[in-house]
């Protein structure tokens, strides 16, 4: 049974679009809309698909019916392929690898890796060259659309032959067996599937090996730490743009010039992103000059402003062309059959390969989380000028509200130096993540997996790069409110403003020393969501609209 359009619950009318699943043009965009969104686009598998899948189904039965060994089907599994079994035999084959993979440990996926996942292994499998039957891909999407989650251990998978030990609990709930989480409560994944008029998917021959030898489960955590990703480089370019003006620092680091000189394309949208967060400010001019016969004068400040100002798009550049590189790669990756044996059609044979192994999402993530954790390092090394009086050109010592020696509160605030220490251990903790996973390949499973990509650790580091990013962008950007606060708000653009005013609606000015640690949170959440880009991107439509009009 299919979960209808209208038996699946939405806010409005105006919904985002069905996603219909054939194995080709599935965007990682979509991806995260499914995955972050549970009352978002419904999915669907598409005709052509299910005839493609159809296909190879038979191709594969009548295989089987002529005595041809296939690996997984009529056959044990990995070091165990020798070992061939009769027809009869082959549906319990793919029961018995569910059950001895179900083996993982450590903490359960969240709900949106676990939607990402199983919106991933629909759409591999509806490429049509797996043989499996159209139902199966069908109750794996009505699962989703129903939020049906299987409850998946995030440790186990070594990234070939794919994520065998996290997608058996996929399969698993498929079957009707493990636990699932559903309408906010654990419960059996039989008794969810009845409570959404589902059955549970008795396998046929190669269907638990297509359910579960796969990248799904490291693509899942790809696609969203991509996603967030990109939402830390606009935040980055904030950081630095807010930087330069609360510090009184030289807007021309980032005229257009430099950076055609040296057009990547990543340097050039960072830097054009913080002039148009800057507005167009004037250039700061350096003070006293030089005139008449005098050989030397000290200026009033110099002409350059520190690396992690002046060199910022550098730095956010590298996270932009690696974030776009990744997309290239998680695109074939999530449109892709990687599974083994796979069934073509054309020829009437089944080809067994290596599809299963992680090698591009292992070298995707293991990139981004080292630009993500560079980002990580820039913005503490900011936030170490903002909130030291010597280097914060006239700001108070750790931002403390401004109080005369002759107050009583003299001497008592320590405002952000608990923070600044917060975001320096952060920084330490996503630098250490950035040891490649994929350099830790360990031969296993008798050492048929001789080689494997190490692809799901990747992808769990880079989520967890960016997660303690986000956090130190979020204590810089609390910090840079309130430096605006004490320089005054006129320093401020308009996109910045906007951007104050967003952080303000979460946390106060800190006007006595206070735990600002839900603040942290709650900052970071802004960013997460995208909501801080959206303030900042809306005053900028709407003063580009202004200037159209005059």
């Amino acid at each position: 049974m299919s979960i209808s359009t209208s038996e699946r619950a939405h806010p409005s009318d105006a919904h985002l679009s069905d996603v219909a699943l054939d194995g080709h043009g599935l965007a990682v965009e979509d991806i995260v809309s499914i995955a972050r969104d549970p009352a978002g686009p419904l999915v669907t598998l598409a005709p052509e698909a299910a005839d493609a899948i159809a296909a190879s189904n038979a191709l594969k039965h009548r295989l089987i019916d002529s005595g041809t060994p296939i690996y997984g089907v009529t056959s044990g599994f990995g070091d165990s392929s020798a070992r061939q079994v009769s027809k009869r035999k082959t549906g319990l084959l793919q029961e018995n690898l569910i059950r001895f993979l179900s083996s993982g440990v450590g903490p359960t996926a969240r709900a949106d890796v676990v939607r990402a996942t199983m919106t991933i292994r629909a759409n591999c499998l509806a490429r049509g060259v797996s043989g499996v039957r159209p139902e199966l891909v069908s109750a794996l999407i009505d699962m989703l659309n129903a939020d049906i989650l299987p409850q998946i251990p995030e440790r186990g998978s070594v990234g070939a032959s794919g994520d065998l030990v996290p997608l058996s609990y996929l399969a698993g709930a498929v079957t009707g067996h493990g636990t699932v989480t559903h309408r906010g409560r654990s419960k059996p994944a039989a008794e969810a599937l009845a409570e959404c008029g589902l059955s549970p998917q008795v396998l046929e021959a190669k269907e638990g090996l297509a359910l579960v030898n796969g990248t799904s489960f490291m693509s899942g955590f790809a696609v969203l730490a991509l996603h967030d990703a990109r939402e830390l480089a606009f935040a980055a370019d904030l950081c630095t743009a807010l930087t330069s003006q609360v510090l009184l620092g030289n807007p021309a680091h980032f005229a257009p010039f430099l950076f055609e000189a040296k057009p990547y394309q990543g340097m050039l949208d960072s830097a054009a992103t913080i002039r148009e967060i800057l507005a167009a400010a004037p250039a700061t001019e350096p003070g006293i000059r030089l005139s008449g016969d005098a050989d030397f004068t000290e200026l009033e400040r110099g002409v350059q402003d520190r690396y992690s100002i002046r060199c910022a798009p550098h730095v956010t550049g590298v996270l932009r062309d690696t974030a776009d590189w990744a997309h290239r790669l998680l695109s074939v990756e999530v449109n892709s059959a990687n599974d083994n044996p796979l069934f073509d059609v054309a020829t009437g044979t089944a080809g067994s390969g290596g599809n299963f192994y992680g090698g591009h999402v292992a070298q995707a993530m293991d990139a981004l989380k080292t630009a993500v954790a560079g980002i990580g390092d820039l913005l503490d090394r900011q936030l170490a000028l903002v909130v030291d009086e010597k280097f914060n050109n006239g700001l108070t010592p750790n931002l403390i509200p401004r109080v005369s020696p002759e107050e009583f509160e003299a001497g008592l605030f320590h405002g952000f130096k608990g923070m600044q220490i917060t975001a320096s251990s952060l920084a330490a903790e996503a630098l250490k993540w950035t040891m490649p996973a994929a350099s830790f390949s360990r031969s296993t499973e008798a050492h048929n997996q001789d080689k494997v990509s190490m692809g799901t650790i990747a992808a769990r580091d880079a989520r967890s790069v960016v997660e303690l990013v986000q956090r130190i962008a979020a204590v810089h950007l609390i910090a840079l409110c309130q430096a605006a606060d004490l320089r005054g708000l006129d320093e401020l653009s308009g996109p910045t403003r906007a951007a104050y005013d967003a952080v303000r609606e979460v946390c106060a000015f800190l006007d006595s020393d206070r735990p600002m640690d839900t603040a942290i949170e709650q900052v970071a959440g802004l960013i997460h969501s995208g909501a801080l880009r959206g303030v900042v991107e809306q005053h900028t439509r709407k003063a580009d609209a202004a200037r159209a009009g005059r």
